[in-house]
């Protein structure tokens, strides 16, 4: 648990407001769009790959199937199987697409809630 409560704002997107915390993740991956998804991505200075949506869709579904957000290794090993590369070159795959890191920019612009155990690397 977090010393300071969590201030909730909104982002304006033209489908309507999303509820995000004071970092402007989702406070309810529920919410997520993929119009927040290309909003989040632009704040980031990303732009959106078949690949990143392909990584975006395997975190999302395993949110969807275990009601948690994946963490990164589970996301190495998808992408290792995916393209038959070692863990070394998952990880460099990984940070090519999201290169401020897994928690930073792959769960933002996924719409997980704010890993608060994780690094934000």
């Amino acid at each position: 648990m977090r010393a300071i409560p969590d201030v909730i704002t909104h982002i304006n997107l033209p489908s309507g407001p999303v509820a995000v915390d004071a970092h402007e993740y989702l406070t309810n991956p529920a919410n997520w769009t993929l119009e927040f998804a290309n909003h989040m991505a632009a704040k980031e200075g990303l732009s959106l790959s078949p690949l990143h949506h392909e990584v975006i869709r395997f975190m999302r579904d395993y949110y969807d199937q275990h009601g948690i957000a994946a963490d990164a290794r589970f996301v190495l090993k998808y992408l290792a199987a995916r393209d038959g590369l070692t863990k070394s070159g998952a990880k460099q795959m990984l940070f090519t697409l999201f290169p401020y890191g897994y928690v930073k920019q792959a769960c933002k612009i996924a719409g997980m809630k704010q890993p608060r155990a994780w690094s934000t690397g």
